[in-house]
């Protein structure tokens, strides 16, 4: 958990200039933020990796979201947007890696360029299994390692570097770890093969 540790520190540092980095980061990609609101089933929301709020306003009136993030100072923000706002959020300080949810209480999760940045995001993404309900859904809007080989090459390489600055890896595999988590996957790219949503079920119940 010293890694956890380590990237907790680093968002508790970022938070104030968060949504300036964000903006910049995402220039161009931002157009697909609001996508994967379109692909949520029923009203029982878990969002993981809050941030500031960034995804907030997207959520319709009938959704009882639950949005987490393990950045108290992330959280700080994102709780002035919910009372400007006047949502039906609930916001909580807690690791994807470790919910305290119990089985089966989600109708859908939702994730946006958070699992570049979770440690064990296997661990993660069982979490996540648990805790969906058994015809629950998992929507993710993730960047990933390019199949394309000199793409592919590069992000291996420049790895190790965005990790040490920004925290976030680029070469995750996201569908293998999906597939291995033990869900089925459809994906669609959106960028190029590198920024992708991939929509996921237990692969023991289909929809």
């Amino acid at each position: 958990m010293e890694h956890s540790e380590k990237i907790r520190r680093r968002y508790d540092r970022i938070a104030g200039v968060f949504n300036f980095m964000d903006r910049a980061m995402t220039k161009g990609t931002n157009k697909w933020r609001e996508k994967p609101f379109t692909m949520i089933k029923g009203t029982k929301i878990l969002e993981i990796g809050v941030g500031t709020g960034a995804n907030l306003p997207y959520y319709s009136p009938e959704h009882q979201v639950t949005a987490i993030d393990f950045s108290s100072k992330m959280l700080r923000h994102a709780h002035n947007l919910v009372n400007e706002l006047e949502l039906n959020v609930t916001l909580l300080e807690m690791d994807a890696q470790n919910l305290s949810f119990d089985d089966h209480t989600f109708d859908t999760v939702l994730t946006s360029c958070v699992f570049c940045s979770v440690p064990a995001p296997l661990l993660g993404l069982s979490e996540i299994k648990r805790v969906l309900k058994p015809h629950g859904r998992l929507v993710m809007l993730e960047h990933v390692l390019s199949d394309k080989p000199v793409l592919n090459k590069i992000m291996n390489v420049a790895n190790p570097l965005v990790v040490k600055v920004s925290g976030a890896n680029i070469n995750r595999t996201t569908k293998f770890n999906l597939e291995k988590a033990g869900f089925d996957v459809e994906e669609e790219d959106l960028w190029l093969d590198i920024l992708k949503l991939f929509v996921a079920t237990p692969k023991e119940l289909h929809l």
